[in-house]
């Protein structure tokens, strides 16, 4: 089990189709698999170590993905860096699972200086990308070594061997860097594959962050399927649309606030997107209104949600397209669907016991697509994988067919007068409001109720809204108790790089005062 295993097909089977489109440059298999094995010799030639990881700060592009496949073409360990974070974050990751050499595409030059003074573990810095290399500074030109080297042979590992270090988000603290193996990505790649049935000639449009695995994700099972790729540099609503009606693209991935962006923006009806048969969604719960409205919007188009954690490869289960076609249960809906090949789901309660069908409990998994375990932290890396189970943080339930129901992070859980609220089933009512755009509701510290729920709104341009008439919507929708007993109205509201909302910052301000953040 290689993750370099499909250049190899391709090179023999279609070595002159197209395998990536980013602007106005395209480039077949062939021409692909010379531009791995080049970059991997450069690597080689700059001290990598079978093992050693090599770190890529950049946009997303063709040279990403040359990025991923030469690093295991020569023998190493990926380490995406997220784009998003300041030079002390990125250094820290660096340094973590000392990471030795980092390619920059143009975006990032300036953050080079920075880098070599915060980081201990850097020792080469090669420009990887669009444009010239400063001739100021270290930075080798390595599009230029690249074209000078002579094309190295794949290293061939795979199996149990590092294939990727993700850091995670850092969203509860210091990031921690989840070892993936090239037999957790491979298996995992066909595994998500087979759940959504995806066709091999299909044209996949990648806007994810690569540094996020969902994105890498996508990009991958691309690759996996020799499907041509056209990479987008980020999320952006025309060019999305463009792609789609000029590539004829017939599939993408989006979390739930792309999805929104794309058909509510004011020019979606100018395109044809009918070339659109699959969204994948996933990295965030959606409420039903946005799903409702994004399958009016594209009807051509079938939806597959993909739940899952990057400490699963990612992807653990799937709601295939024909959960989301009428006549379907509509309650289907609200599932993340069930565990994909090769996956085991359980939920468990606190003791780690099976619980019964209906019940709200831990989801966990275990198979071979869970992690090799955290970077240097044996500690963590026994707490979440006890008895050999990943414990995700997440809530939810599982019906008497199978399909899991996501009802909260754990943490986001909020017990008001005894009682648990979930804050997703809360934000769902809230966002059936037409004047809505989007929502979070946290628990904040109450003298009576120990914890009440408190309600986090921005609204839509030109549209009002009061918080009378939001509890009053509230009340007709869920139960007395889950209801927000204080409304916030903001302009924006806090997102990671991969989409999430950011309610750890949210809550902060709330609990600032306190020895602990829950009562």
């Amino acid at each position: 089990m290689q993750l370099t295993q499909p250049l190899h097909q391709a090179r023999l089977e279609k070595p002159d189709a197209t395998a990536l489109v980013c602007g106005p440059r395209r480039c077949s298999f062939a021409a692909l698999v010379d531009r791995v094995a080049r970059l991997a010799a450069v690597l080689r030639a700059q001290g990598l170590q079978p093992g050693d990881r090599v770190a890529m700060l950049g946009h997303n592009s063709d040279h990403y993905v040359v990025f991923f496949y030469a690093v295991w073409w020569a023998g190493g360990v990926i380490n995406p860096v997220n784009m998003r974070w300041s030079a002390r974050e990125i250094a820290y990751s660096l340094d973590d699972c000392d990471t030795r050499i980092l390619l920059v595409d143009e975006h990032f030059h300036s953050t080079v200086a920075g880098l070599q003074t915060l980081s201990r573990s850097l020792r080469c810095l090669l420009h990887w990308g669009n444009g010239p290399t400063p001739t100021a500074g270290d930075l080798l030109d390595g599009p230029q070594l690249a074209a000078l080297a002579q094309p190295v042979a794949d290293a061939g590992r795979g199996g149990q061997d590092l294939a990727a270090v993700m850091y995670t988000g850092g969203t509860t603290g210091r990031p921690k860097g989840v070892m993936l193996t090239h037999a957790n990505l491979v298996l995992n790649l066909l595994a998500a594959n087979q759940a959504a049935t995806r066709p091999v000639d299909a044209v996949g449009i990648t806007v994810a962050p690569m540094f996020h695995v969902g994105g890498m994700g996508l990009a991958l099972q691309l690759m996996q399927r020799l499907c041509r790729q056209v990479i987008l540099p980020g999320f952006d609503e025309l060019a999305l649309l463009s792609a789609i009606e000029g590539e004829r693209g017939s599939e993408t991935f989006l979390v739930p606030t792309m999805l929104k962006r794309l058909v509510e923006h004011p020019r979606f009806a100018e395109f044809d997107t009918t070339a659109l048969q699959l969204v994948l969604y996933g990295a965030a719960p959606i409420d039903e209104s946005l799903l409702a409205l994004a399958q009016r919007a594209l009807p051509a188009a079938g939806f597959c949600q993909l739940y899952g954690m990057t400490e699963l490869s990612p992807v653990v289960t799937a709601l295939p397209a024909w959960c989301h076609a009428p006549g379907q249960p509509a309650a289907r809906l609200r599932s993340a669907g069930r565990a994909v090949t090769l996956a085991e789901v359980h939920i468990v309660d606190p003791q780690g016991q099976p619980v019964a069908n209906g019940v709200v409990g831990e989801i966990v998994s275990r198979g071979p697509c869970v992690m090799a375990g955290y970077w240097n932290q044996p500690q963590q890396t026994a707490a979440a994988l006890q008895g050999g189970w990943m414990h995700t943080g997440d809530g939810g339930w599982m019906d008497d067919d199978g399909f899991v129901y996501v009802v909260d992070r754990l943490k986001d859980m909020i017990v008001s007068g005894g009682e648990n609220v979930y804050s997703a089933e809360v934000e769902n009512a809230i966002a059936l409001l037409p004047a809505v755009s989007m929502v979070a509701v946290i628990g904040v510290p109450d003298e009576r109720w120990g914890e009440r729920v408190h309600a986090m709104v921005v609204l839509r341009p030109g549209l009002a809204l009061d918080a009378e008439t939001l509890i009053s919507h509230c009340r007709e929708q869920i139960a007395g108790y889950k209801c927000p007993r204080t409304v916030e109205f903001r302009s924006a509201l806090p997102l990671s790089a991969a989409g999430k909302l950011l309610k750890h910052e949210l809550r902060a301000p709330f609990w600032a005062d306190r020895s602990r953040a829950v009562n």
